[in-house]
């Protein structure tokens, strides 16, 4: 994997839409995500054509990414939400324009693709830090979430992992631009939970599982098996709220492919249990992620009696978040429960 060279203030970023154009729907959420870029980050950022064109096509979106990683004052690129169509394109993106240039990516969700077409580029990317759902946290960025992100930007070096207090995953309506001044909900965070013992260490690959599935069965190039010895997966859910049963059969397919049995270890967001069209009740969230969190043990012990799993982390489809490593180095310490990635 290549070294990414960190930012300094007053550089400037590529904010892009690689899925769906959010700006282009609420723009009012937009420029408060560059508000916060500037002001917290002391960044510039650089729209782009298609960056607010909602129904840019394919070839639109992958210029817009190739001219990002080609232009050299252009430092970084903050993906500014997710969407569910990378699957269809990502993969026929020229190599060059990404392994010449390699610089921070920024995004999670169906940028997940993207992510794994950067991994085998060599190019280590950020799995977090979406323009919406973390710049423009409503009333104001949490804290935690900008710690990590500025050690993702600005600093070198290897960094314990901490959870956060708090979390939250009930979002406020973007249609209401007076949302913008609410503070959002926040619940007591269970922590983290592990399984196994001993200490591995190994380079991060995966995100959201939905992507992962769509990987897995559009056949679109990933690691190679051998690769996998020295991987340690990381997985969590979308706003979809799948259910344990797809969570099994998606982990299941990573444990037939012969994945399981060879990663280093295993690492698992807190998943997302409400949304607008999936509100649960507290103890009915509560339940929900301890179902996955023991499909997930149960399946990967299947395949690997020994790996260190560590489950309901602070990243993916939750806040405050963790702008995880992509394709760096993790250490994982089952007997302390620490752990450790470099940035």
């Amino acid at each position: 994997m290549q070294r990414l060279k960190k930012l300094k203030k007053g550089d400037k970023v590529a904010i892009l839409s690689p899925s769906f154009a959010a700006p282009g729907k609420w723009p009012h959420v937009y420029e408060l995500g560059l508000e916060r870029i500037r002001t917290v980050f002391g960044l510039e950022p650089v729209e782009f054509p298609t960056t607010k064109k909602v129904g840019a096509s394919k070839d639109e979106r992958a210029t817009d990414l190739v001219s990002a990683f080609e232009r050299e004052d252009i430092k970084a690129v903050i993906a500014t939400l997710g969407g569910n169509d990378q699957i269809t394109y990502i993969k026929n993106l020229p190599a060059e324009p990404f392994k010449n240039n390699p610089k921070p990516f920024l995004g999670f969700s169906d940028n997940t693709h993207f992510e794994n077409f950067l991994w085998l580029q060599g190019v280590p990317s950020y799995y977090g830090g979406c323009l919406f759902t973390q710049f423009a946290m409503n009333k104001e960025m949490d804290a935690f979430t900008v710690e990590y992100l500025k050690k993702a930007l600005f600093e070198n070096g290897q960094y314990e992992l901490k959870a956060s207090d708090t979390y939250n995953d009930i979002g406020l309506d973007w249609n209401d631009p007076s949302t913008l001044d609410q503070a959002r909900k926040y619940e007591t965070n269970e922590g983290w939970r592990w399984d196994g013992v001993g200490t591995v260490e190994g380079i991060t690959w995966g995100g959201c599982l939905e992507s992962l599935d769509e990987i897995l069965r559009h056949g679109v190039a990933m690691p190679t098996l051998e690769s996998f010895g020295n991987i340690i997966l990381m997985t969590e859910t979308s706003e979809e709220i799948p259910t344990h049963e797809y969570v099994r059969r998606v982990y299941r397919a990573l444990g037939e492919r012969g994945i399981l049995a060879r990663v280093q270890g295993v690492m698992a967001g807190r998943p997302q249990a409400y949304n607008f069209d999936k509100k649960m009740s507290m103890e009915e969230k509560i339940a929900y992620r301890e179902k996955q969190r023991q499909t997930i043990i149960s399946i990967v012990r299947e395949y690997n009696t020994t790996v260190p799993i560590v489950l309901n982390m602070d990243f993916g489809h939750t806040n405050p978040q963790i702008a995880m490593p992509h394709g760096m180095q993790v250490r994982i310490d089952a007997d302390a429960k620490k752990v450790f990635a470099t940035f």
